[in-house]
């Protein structure tokens, strides 16, 4: 594949994956359905943070975005396993 049109697949991957992270804000603003409020807090903040440097990164290393999604997701999905695990968080 010439180098032109690995960059153009690699920048298409790289805003599939921000519409991506996108797509997860309900399930990290939603949180506060189960989760105390320090908690949610804590998950909007760091999914603005990999919003952040997916914006930040899609021009200049679009594929250090395509990870976002897959860390946002298995953040969000596994701190709220532990809190209600280990916490008692309960809808």
């Amino acid at each position: 594949m010439p180098r032109d049109a690995r960059r153009v697949v690699v920048r298409g991957l790289a805003i599939v994956a921000l519409v991506a992270l996108v797509a997860l804000a309900p399930f990290f603003f939603a949180s506060g359905l189960m989760a105390p409020g320090w908690a949610v807090v804590t998950f909007v903040a760091v999914w603005l943070a990999l919003l952040v440097a997916g914006l930040v990164w899609v021009r200049r290393h679009p594929v250090r975005v395509i990870p976002l999604p897959l860390v946002a997701a298995a953040f969000w999905f596994g701190g709220m396993s532990a809190g209600e695990a280990w916490l008692g968080w309960t809808g």
